[in-house]
C-alpha cells in the first residue's frame, strides 16, 4: 500500500501511516511518500516503539520514501 504524504507536514504523514496501519493485514508493506524531512525520524521511531518492521528510508531528492512492515 502507497500512502502518498506528499505535501503534507508533520504530524501528517505519521497520521496518514497509522490511519493505514489499522486497516492493513499483519505481513502487509507499506510505503509512505512524504516531502517533510522529520518524517525520516518521526516515522521509523514511531515504528519501533510500536513494534512493527522498519524496511528502508530512502531520500529520492524531493521526498523520503519510508517503507515498513505491520508485524502485529
Amino acid at each position: 500500500m502507497i500512502i502518498d504524504a506528499r505535501g503534507s507536514y508533520c504530524p501528517g504523514p505519521l497520521m496518514e501511516l497509522i490511519k493505514a496501519m489499522k486497516k492493513a493485514k499483519v505481513g502487509e508493506v507499506l510505503e509512505v511518500l512524504s516531502s517533510d524531512a522529520s518524517s525520516a525520524k518521526d516515522i521509523p521511531e514511531w515504528v519501533k516503539k510500536s513494534g512493527h518492521e522498519l524496511l528502508e528510508v530512502k531520500n529520492e531528492g524531493d521526498h523520503w520514501r519510508i517503507v515498513v512492515r505491520k508485524v502485529k
